[in-house]
């Protein structure tokens, strides 16, 4: 079944990993063999391939870079100037991407339906360039509001303020505390823009006060439910209820400790910890239960942002085993037509409201 995912970190992974997207899978995790320098060494599981062999045409990817500020011990950048530099090193991969045939940049209603279009009319599964909506985890690398729009030029269609900790524009997970000045000029300037708003990884204090400021479109790229998994990573029923109220889609995350309560990162095992495809279909399910149907849901795997195949479903070799996932749902007593809306159609649907 055709498939989107929401939230894949590829640029990241092509530059900080070190990573040629273009191999297989198993040709990346080879070449890695012996490294120990990433948690996650030979143990990657996407690809440009294993996308295609996945049918997954049509992608959220990411620019990702952090500002820390001297008291702050996350890993980053130490000025804004660097974070921002980095993300254009990211730019111009996807662009190098796109010059290759390898990648197709969506980021209007034209754009969309063209790559659509190409996509299930081109029989040569290996000649099909992924699609990708450019996104941004995190503002921090914006120096200035005004850098908002020299990056919407360049195709950026959805910004996350927040990533983990503190930050610049807003505060994030393991953070409290809502927006800062600079973040409140940031929401206006992307309502002017009409650049999605991915609430994903905003603290509760700067959730609320995103969502009470911002009146243009609102997605969360990839968050599961604090009902199930009790954390401030996670959201809580209230948080998904008014995110449904507001049209989002919810992309559920494939990430290990998101998914099963009681992960130690580095110790836990997925196998050990019955942590499935399955496990992802019941943060799926409760926020149907909380819609009272299957219209605000999708998949936002995550899938090698920092972690592999040790920190992820244990029934997952590659992203291309999204595949088992219509199965899991069917089993749960979904509809045809909801398992559709699951993989693809809740994200089309919104992404053609946002621009039409």
């Amino acid at each position: 079944m055709f498939t989107i995912d929401a939230h894949l970190d590829l640029s990241m992974n092509a530059l900080e990993w070190n990573r040629d997207l273009t191999k297989n899978v198993g040709d990346i995790n080879k070449r890695e063999e012996g490294l120990t320098d990433k948690p996650d060494r030979s143990l990657a599981t996407v690809s440009l391939p294993e996308l295609r062999n996945g049918n997954i045409g049509l992608v959220v990817a990411t620019q990702i870079a952090r500002y820390v500020a001297p008291d702050n011990h996350l890993p980053g950048w130490h000025s804004p100037e660097q974070a921002w530099a980095q993300t254009q090193g990211q730019l111009a991969w996807y662009k190098a991407m796109e010059d290759a045939g390898e990648m197709f940049q969506v980021n209007n209603l034209e754009t969309l339906e063209n790559h659509l279009s190409n996509w299930h009319n081109e029989e040569n599964v290996a000649k099909r360039p992924i699609g990708y909506i450019l996104s941004l985890e995190g503002a921090d690398s914006f120096i200035t509001v005004n850098h908002l729009e020299k990056a919407w030029l360049n195709g950026l269609r959805a910004v996350g303020p927040a990533h983990y900790g503190p930050g610049r524009y807003s505060q994030g997970t393991d953070a409290t505390g809502k927006m800062t000045a600079m973040g409140h000029e940031l929401l206006k300037e992307m309502e002017r823009l009409n650049i999605i708003l991915d609430a994903t990884h905003l603290c509760d204090d700067s959730f609320w006060d995103a969502l009470s400021r911002f009146n243009g479109h609102v997605w969360a790229s990839h968050n599961n439910c604090r009902a199930l998994v009790n954390h401030n990573r996670q959201y809580s029923d209230e948080q998904i209820k008014e995110l449904i109220s507001r049209g989002a889609v919810i992309g559920g995350a494939l990430d290990a400790w998101m998914m099963v309560p009681n992960w130690k990162r580095g110790i836990s095992k997925p196998k050990e910890m019955n942590c499935g495809l399955a496990v992802m279909i019941n943060h799926i399910d409760h926020i149907c239960q909380l819609a009272g149907n299957a219209n605000h849901v999708g998949i936002g795997s995550d899938l090698d942002g920092a972690f592999g195949k040790e920190q992820c479903p244990y029934d997952l070799e590659t992203i291309a085993d999204l595949q088992k996932i219509p199965d899991l749902f069917r089993q749960k007593g979904y509809t045809e037509t909801d398992v559709e809306n699951l993989m693809h159609g809740n994200w089309l649907r919104f992404l053609r409201k946002a621009w039409a």
